[in-house]
């Protein structure tokens, strides 16, 4: 009779197949700017994003509902994050989730995405400066994009973990709309060596969405990667993450990234992007304050120099209730 150890590897290994056997197909060719909800690839952590994106494998607070589901189990209290991104050109970007220990085991996910890109001029050909009498004056346009998702992560064996996410999409452009669902996958094994994880996940696999006559694929990425601490004392904790991933419409990307922490209240982090069209290094810190004897917040806060398109900088809130 099977123990319920060998049942994980069993499904860990039907899973793991299963991804090797969809990502040929995905990833088969470079297709550079051909698919559609690119903010579906935005960063929500300020944490994560201050040590490269590096976070698959760490993913151990409420944006697991982004980075990776299946590190939703890491969460033992009810937790809250929102966060805010202000990039260049008046676009903004938001994201609040909700995570929830279940009494039947696993933990529950819920996440709002939100991307506006602001009002931005109507122009032609024969008004390259909008349609106004004159130049920067006209009517205006807009475009948004929306989702909503629910996760669900849960131990299979004392050391590896499995989630998934279910999302709603919606973009906008003026009053046209292109609405879809997208799914992800993801995995989380710890050895037991240094709190040592290797992690592999499937991001945004879904349908085509059609906007107006015209269909477009969503950004499929797929992630793998790896954490390992190498410090652990009393007052002091550090880990090390690297990340690879390919998505299906861009070359192959890395990252790597620090995280310090000092007294489980101050962070420092740092990380760096390499392959990436835009975007080098980021650094950013935290603080976790406790409200009461169930409760804390964190504060996080992340810098990221975006080359030629300036620099862009992230908040989140965090608390655990």
């Amino acid at each position: 009779m099977m123990t319920i150890r060998r049942i994980g590897w069993v499904l860990g290994a039907a899973f793991l197949a299963g991804l090797l056997a969809v990502a040929p197909e995905a990833f088969a060719q470079d297709k550079v700017g051909t698919t559609g909800a690119q903010f579906l690839k935005i960063g929500v952590s300020p944490r994560a994003e201050a040590i490269g994106g590096a976070f698959t494998a760490i993913a151990d607070d409420a944006s697991a509902v982004f980075y990776n589901p299946a590190g939703l189990v890491q969460i033992e209290n009810r937790q809250v994050m929102l966060s805010y991104i202000q990039y260049p050109a008046d676009i903004t970007h938001s994201f609040a989730a909700l995570t929830v220990p279940l009494r039947f085991g696993g933990v529950l996910g819920l996440g709002y995405y939100g991307l506006d890109a602001g009002d931005m001029l109507r122009t032609d050909y024969k008004y390259p400066d909008g349609d106004g009498a004159r130049p920067g004056e006209g009517t205006t346009f807009g475009a948004k994009g929306y989702a909503v998702s629910v996760s669900y992560g849960r131990f299979l064996t004392d050391r590896f973990s499995v989630g998934g996410t279910f999302k709603l999409v919606d973009e906008l452009l003026e009053t046209e709309r292109a609405t879809g669902w997208a799914a992800d996958i993801g995995t989380i094994y710890n050895t037991g060596f240094r709190n040592f994880k290797i992690t592999m996940m499937i991001s945004n696999f879904g349908p085509d969405m059609r906007h107006i006559a015209e269909d477009f694929p969503l950004p499929i990425n797929f992630r793998f990667g790896g954490a390992v601490d190498i410090l652990d004392a009393p007052k002091h904790h550090a880990v090390l993450a690297v990340e690879g991933s390919h998505p299906s419409d861009n070359r192959e990307r890395y990252s790597a990234g620090l995280e310090y922490v000092f007294n489980n209240f101050a962070s420092f982090r740092i990380g760096d992007r390499f392959e990436y069209d835009l975007g080098g290094i980021s650094v950013g810190g935290g603080l976790t304050f406790k409200l009461a004897e169930r409760y804390k917040a964190r504060i996080d806060y992340a810098y990221q120099d975006f080359q030629a398109l300036d620099k862009i900088q992230r908040f989140s809130l965090t608390v655990d209730f």
